[in-house]
């Protein structure tokens, strides 16, 4: 029986789209940039953005350099947030709906710049500054220090809030983060883009 559910953000809860940064950094002069930077598989520059290894100044820098990109910051980070769309409400009130019979948590592969837009974004839509009145904790991996694939992030998660692998369910859009949660013994859904959480998940 399930009785904690584990949700993705980004693909599951906030919809986005990749070809947006490609095409907006395309437009600075950067046509390499999807050869280094996928939903499926990106450089090590970006692992270690996301568990908080190096900080956003670092990025920037580092990314500007290998891209051969004289911009500013914020040109920088228009691009790279231009991925990042709506958080629509009917999944946040059926996450709220989902929360009076299961524990729910968020884990989402993000980082500092990412994290700030989408925070923006919950203000500017919700008024809000988080989604914590919607999860009982929610796992930012540059904050965590853990990011997906990594069976040890799962096991943490399910150690920290004292539940069982067996009675967690995990929804994700990346094949490769649902059998990292297979790993560590979670139930898990691989949420492919012909469907949406309810379509996955009993209301």
């Amino acid at each position: 029986m399930i009785k904690n559910i584990i949700f993705d953000l980004g693909g599951v809860l906030l919809n986005i789209d990749f070809q947006r940064t490609y095409q907006a950094f395309e437009k600075l002069g950067a046509i390499e940039f999807p050869a280094i930077y996928s939903k499926n598989k990106q450089t090590s520059l970006f692992d270690d953005f996301e568990i908080g290894k190096i900080s956003a100044d670092i990025f920037r820098h580092v990314l500007k350099e290998e891209l051969k990109l004289k911009i500013s910051n914020e040109e920088f980070d228009d691009a790279w947030n231009a991925l990042l769309l709506d958080l629509p409400k009917s999944r946040l009130d059926f996450i709220e709906h989902i929360k009076k019979t299961h524990r729910v948590f968020l884990f989402s592969n993000t980082n500092e710049i990412h994290l700030k837009a989408f925070f923006r974004i919950c203000q500017q839509e919700y008024g809000m500054n988080s989604l914590a009145r919607y999860f009982d904790k929610e796992y930012y991996s540059c904050r965590f220090g853990k990011r997906k694939p990594d069976p040890d992030a799962f096991k943490i998660i399910v150690s920290e809030n004292n539940i069982k692998p067996s009675e967690t369910l995990f929804i994700d859009d990346t094949l490769q983060h649902v059998q990292g949660a297979q790993q560590a013994e979670l139930q898990a859904i691989h949420l492919t883009q012909d469907k949406t959480i309810f379509d996955v998940i009993e209301r």
